[in-house]
């Protein structure tokens, strides 16, 4: 196996983009709430590079003011086809403007279009008032461009500390973690 663990995971979720029935770059984000409690959800991985790993969301979204107040996350891939892991953590920033305008571009219209209309998180008074939103920004943008919304960008984990799980016979599973130690990356195997 690699010993860079970027390569590593990009093998890896190659695999899983063949054998996963859904969403193989579906990842649990954990974030941290202002009083200190783990929180966790859901997010698909939009890019990823020697940089860190990239989510888009609404900057507005409970997990948006989690990561303008504590800018550190931790994510985790589990691919059950192949019976492997991946755990993430480390510091998180900003895309830049450019980064999210082309990403937002490259999404169906009807995405778009919902980005304006949701308002992430907050409480919904009922299903009608978000069809409500959605027609109302359909008729606002018309068959023109969709800008991207002032509230909507993207995350890139910047990893501290990367750890590959793979199932093994017995429980003796196998576990490889890779530190950042400056530029270079440092490893070792951890006892199931």
């Amino acid at each position: 196996m690699s010993t860079d663990p970027y390569a590593l995971f990009s093998d890896w979720l190659g695999e899983a983009a063949r054998s996963e029935p859904n969403d193989p770059n579906a990842l649990c984000l954990a974030t941290c709430t202002p009083e200190g409690r783990p929180s966790a959800r859901m997010v698909l991985l939009k890019g990823h590079d020697a940089r860190g790993f990239v989510f888009y969301t609404n900057l507005e979204s409970r997990k948006g003011r989690e990561l303008a107040a504590n800018p550190f996350a931790a994510l985790c891939f589990h691919w059950k086809t192949l019976q492997r892991s991946v755990r993430v953590e480390g510091a998180v920033e900003a895309v830049s403007e450019a980064e999210a305008d082309e990403y937002y571009a490259s999404r169906a219209r009807g995405s778009r279009i919902g980005a304006w209309a949701s308002r992430q998180s907050r409480p919904l008074e009922g299903r009608w008032a978000l069809e409500k939103a959605v027609a109302d920004y359909t008729l606002k943008f018309g068959v023109g461009a969709i800008p991207r919304p002032p509230h909507w960008s993207g995350f890139r984990v910047v990893p501290e500390r990367i750890e590959f799980w793979r199932d093994m016979p017995f429980r003796l599973h196998e576990r490889r973690v890779f530190h950042r130690d400056g530029a270079a990356w440092r490893e070792e195997a951890l006892y199931p």
